[in-house]
């Protein structure tokens, strides 16, 4: 990979001096350091060279796949080759959910194709099929309020229509529908479950996502439509009784995924961590080039510009790229199976991490920081509002902050997190689709990310202040 930022890395070397090198920098001047790490960042392209890496040599990545467990051992030899230390691949066991085919077709009033794509977790149809008469609810609310003899027999469509937003919050109402849906359903004795796809494109690419399992499959066949073909349905319902069919074949396997760590080690509280992290692991539509190989590249290139410094931070920077973020898992926890073997792994060590986040939201800009309450309103935040405001990013003193899905086992045990803030707007138009591709990664927002988090890392790293 290029190093485009390495004549101004050299330069900051030299600016400390050779003695600087393997020490932790004076306290007066790590903001200095951080804010050129912050401009050598806006002029650096290796986080978009990681993603085209990632999507081009290995494509899709679905949790226990090999394309999965290629890139896990190429993206460890890329940091130990960076020169990062304990560098390590952690295995654990995974239910393997692999689709093998599926349809839809409308077959009364007119027969006619439909876009559609299983859930994960999703159990095969019978052979031929499920044929049924559709009934539709608009929110999850009145799936859950509906007698069982409006459901027994048909074919349950959920047609909630997600909102786009900045903030990315109108996919938690469209993910409890695909949790929560199926199993609603069966208990009213339906044939199937389909739902219009939590995506916010209007466009004919239907997006998966995970299910909840009960027993060692989700509750019943479960499918996405793509948003066009949801309105097409819905349009048809509005004439007459409408009858489709299903059909739908997958398996599962024993198999396994892995997490990959990698530090930078701190020079006089070594002990202390700063986790960042992003998931390796994608859905098996497109390359997951927003979800997630856009965050693996933001927090890797952070990590190696401060790396290429040559400086030690006075805390560890551990960076973490969790497999298994995406399905999820008939027994418990029932997902994040990487994350959660993170936790289990340093459940005793979980005082020791001074504070934690991921990136996770494809490359949008960031436009805001949510810190812990106890650094809210305190110096460091001062610092970092200094930090970041040429970035366009700006400090809330208000939220408290969540610091990504494979970061909430560590939320749990007492680890605080920060957020910084990236614009959904138009992240959810491709997310868990074949659209998620490497055409739709912006290079010049990326690189405002990377700016961002190695500015913000090496302020943490190199800062006393305390976020518990």
């Amino acid at each position: 990979m290029k190093r485009a930022s390495t004549l101004a890395l050299a330069a900051l070397s030299l600016a400390y001096g050779p003695a600087a090198l393997r020490a932790q920098p004076h306290p007066a001047q790590t903001q200095a350091v951080a804010a050129r790490l912050r401009d050598s960042a806006l002029r650096s392209d290796r986080a978009f060279e990681l993603v085209e890496q990632l999507t081009t040599r290995f494509g899709p990545r679905p949790a226990g796949s090999p394309a999965e467990r290629a890139a896990a051992d190429w993206i460890a030899a890329t940091l130990l080759a960076d020169g990062f230390s304990s560098v390590r691949i952690e295995r654990f066991p995974l239910k393997v959910w692999t689709r093998r085919a599926e349809s839809c077709k409308v077959i009364w009033p007119s027969e006619q194709p439909l876009a559609v794509t299983m859930l994960g977790g999703s159990p095969s149809t019978p052979p031929g099929g499920v044929e049924g008469e559709i009934v539709r609810f608009s929110s999850l609310e009145a799936l859950a309020a509906a007698a069982p003899e409006i459901l027994q027999g048909r074919i349950v469509f959920l047609d909630y229509v997600m909102p786009a937003m900045q903030s990315g919050l109108g996919y938690a109402l469209a993910t409890a529908g695909r949790s929560q849906g199926p199993g609603l359903a069966r208990r009213g004795g339906a044939l199937a479950f389909v739902m219009r796809s939590a995506g916010t494109a209007r466009d004919r690419e239907p997006h998966t996502g995970l299910t909840a399992y009960q027993g060692a499959w989700a509750p019943l066949p479960s499918f996405a439509l793509s948003p066009e073909d949801a309105e097409q349905l819905a349009r048809l319902l509005a004439l007459g009784p409408t009858r489709i069919r299903l059909e739908g074949s997958a398996v599962i396997r024993d198999g396994h995924s892995q997490n990959v760590i990698a530090e930078i080690p701190g020079a006089t509280a070594g002990r202390e961590i700063v986790l960042l992290g992003a998931h390796l692991d994608s859905w098996d539509l497109g390359t997951g080039a927003q979800d997630d190989a856009a965050g693996v590249g933001v927090v890797v290139a952070a990590a190696q510009l401060l790396r290429d410094t040559g400086i030690r931070p006075r805390r560890t920077v551990r960076l973490v790229l969790f497999g298994a973020e995406e399905p999820s898992q008939p027994e418990a926890p029932g997902g994040l199976y990487g994350a959660h073997d993170y936790a289990r792994r340093n459940a005793s060590a979980a005082g020791d991490h001074v504070i934690a986040s991921e990136s996770d939201l494809g490359s949008g800009r960031i436009f805001g920081l949510d810190l812990p309450p106890a650094a809210a309103s305190s110096g460091f935040a001062s610092e970092a509002a200094s930090l970041l405001l040429p970035l366009g990013i700006l400090v809330d003193p208000e939220l408290p902050p969540h610091g990504g899905a494979d970061m909430l086992p560590m939320q749990a045990a007492g680890v605080p997190v920060f957020l910084l803030k990236q614009d959904a707007s138009r992240y959810f138009d491709v997310h868990h689709s074949a659209a998620d591709t490497l055409g739709t990664v912006s290079a010049a927002d990326l690189r405002q990310n990377v700016a961002a988090w190695a500015a913000l890392i090496w302020l943490v790293a190199n800062s006393e202040a305390t976020f518990r």
